[in-house]
């Protein structure tokens, strides 16, 4: 079993930043897919960025150039470096950590971008 705790959230500003982290228990950290989700207000839950095994890194269009993803393998945490940050980014924001056929989710984190 594979727990995943966010932290990191909070209240900024437009233009802001944030960085996110999601520490992992277990074993399997280092050879899991990492990603980050984020789900609005009564929205669908969106794919945000991901992380391979070998550090390959992928983004949604909507993040591309503002949000960086990374991976510590020794620390069993991802981060999420949240720059430019816009009102349409206010979400939940969830880890996710998928090791077929195994996947696992945080409990998430607020983000909220407000003036």
């Amino acid at each position: 079993q594979v727990q995943l705790v966010e932290s990191g959230g909070g209240l900024v500003q437009p233009g802001g930043s944030l960085r996110l982290s999601c520490a992992a228990s277990g074993s399997i950290f280092s050879r899991s897919l990492i990603a980050w989700y984020r789900q609005a207000l009564g929205k669908e839950r969106e794919f945000v960025a991901q992380v391979s095994r070998g550090g390959t890194t992928d983004y949604a269009d909507s993040v591309k150039g503002r949000f960086t993803i990374s991976r510590d393998n020794a620390k069993n945490t991802v981060y999420l470096q949240m720059n430019s940050l816009k009102a349409e980014d206010t979400a939940v924001y969830y880890c996710n950590i998928k090791y077929r056929p195994y996947e696992y989710w945080g409990q998430g984190t607020q983000v909220t971008v407000s003036s």
